[in-house]
């Protein structure tokens, strides 16, 4: 996936709220759109250097949204829309072997309650998959989700499971937006609700899968895949 051509530096000052921190450009203040409703504590400290995708709109508050957050060591993509867009992509170009069988791909499909990221369609049937963001990854290469309580990922992962239960393939794909994870797990003690929810879905015959990714300031890329420790 392509990020916008003209990234701007920026350097972190503070989180105003949800989706929108205080960044240096240029010798001025900015307020920039953050499109990650996580605590992002880890990648948020003060001074860390930003790289930011200008953006326009009648209706916008803000001039920039953020892309990506420079550690030194690796790249952190902190865009929660695009895992999505990023597993879609990996799809069409039938770079994952785990869905060859599936060569039609829709996006943002309802199903019980809920909307789901991706259903695949081919010979096998149906697959209908959920995608999540990972930015959290400790020092010893362990990527963990959620960094803060996830109803709506308790949800989703319900919803998995009925899809299994009817008969469907059913798979929920963790895609880590930086290059040095080796390995997930789900992050109990940030969202203990979710990580029992994994667990049940793993049982229930749902796919858990997890990703993590080649990030340059030009793109973003699906790499191998992890192991998963539940």
């Amino acid at each position: 996936m392509k990020l916008h051509p003209h990234l701007e530096e920026g350097f972190f000052l503070a989180r105003l709220n949800r989706f929108a921190a205080l960044v240096e450009v240029e010798g001025r203040e900015e307020m920039v759109h953050v499109a990650n409703s996580g605590r992002l504590r880890e990648l948020f400290e003060p001074g860390r250097r930003l790289l930011l995708a200008p953006a326009s709109g009648d209706h916008r508050k803000t001039r920039y949204d953020l892309a990506l957050v420079d550690l030194g060591h690796t790249l952190v993509s902190a865009d929660a829309r695009l895992p999505n867009g990023l597993v879609a992509e990996s799809l069409q170009r039938k770079d994952l072997e785990s869905f060859a069988g599936f060569p039609h791909v829709r996006r943002e499909v309802t199903y019980g309650e809920s909307r789901l990221d991706l259903m695949l369609e081919g010979p096998p049937g149906k697959c209908y998959l959920e995608t999540k963001s990972v930015t959290l990854v400790e020092g010893d290469g362990m990527a963990m989700f959620p960094d803060a309580p996830t109803t709506r990922g308790v949800k989703h992962l319900n919803t998995l499971m009925q899809v299994a239960a009817e008969g469907h393939r059913a798979g929920v794909v963790f895609v880590i937006q930086r290059s040095d994870a080796r390995c997930l797990t789900p992050h109990d003690e940030s969202d203990p609700e979710f990580g029992a929810a994994l667990r049940a879905a793993s049982r229930a015959g749902v796919d858990v899968m997890a990703y993590g990714c080649q990030v340059s300031p030009k793109e973003i890329r699906l790499a191998q895949p992890i192991p998963v420790n539940l």
